[in-house]
Formats: structure tokens, sequence, C-alpha cells
């Protein structure tokens, strides 16, 4: 299984960037695909996640409102829409698959893409 993540760059705050994961390597239907990031100093944190067979999504609180999260069945991939970015939502953001029954915990997950960098300068 790969998961590719693309997308980050720098951004001014109120400004907007989508990141997307390019999933391959088997399907995933059984899985969550979930959203983390992870700034400087701090923790690996939860930010949203998806059921790739239903679609339900999961939204962190810290995101709620600004980001959404989203998937292309087609095309294998998942999206996370990211709207009126904040200096605080700095941080390399991580795609992950898993057969998870708890999508906010991390430790659940069993692939990883390779994070893709987020600054929002103020």
């Amino acid at each position: 299984v790969q998961l590719q993540a693309s997308g980050g760059g720098l951004v001014q705050a109120g400004g907007s960037l989508r990141l997307s994961c390019s999933a391959s390597g088997r399907t995933f239907s059984s899985y969550f695909m979930g959203w983390f990031r992870q700034a400087p100093g701090k923790e690996r944190e939860f930010v949203a996640a998806i059921s790739w067979s239903v679609g339900t999504k999961y939204h962190a609180d810290s995101g709620k409102g600004r980001f959404t999260i989203s998937r292309d069945n087609a095309k294998t991939t998942v999206y996370l829409q990211m709207n009126s970015l904040k200096p605080e939502d700095t941080a390399v953001y991580y795609c992950a698959a898993g057969e998870v029954r708890n999508y906010r915990r991390m430790y659940e997950y069993d692939y990883w893409g390779q994070g893709t960098l987020v600054t929002v300068s103020s």
C-alpha cells in the first residue's frame, strides 16, 4: 500500500489550500482514510477522517467549518480542503489509511503517507 500526499505550500492567513492523498496497492472499501498534522514541537493530532465505503466524514473541532475531507473513489484519492487558514494550522500534514475502530487514534492506522508541509504566514 502506498499513500502519496501532496498540495502543501506557503499561504497567507485567510487563504486556502487543497491537500490530496493518492492511495494505491489494495482496495480500500473497508478502510478509513484520515488526515493528521504535526506542528513543530507538538504531537501529531487528528484533523479529519472519512469512511471509504460509506463516505461518512469526521472533522476535528480545530478545523470544523474551515476544513472539509472528501474522496474520489474512481481516483482512489482523498482530499482535505482547507479554507480560512490560520498561522496555527502550520504543520506537516499526513494522510493515513487503516481498518480502524477509532478514527481519531493515529496508532490504529496501518499505512501513512510521507507528509506535506503547510505553512501559514500571518
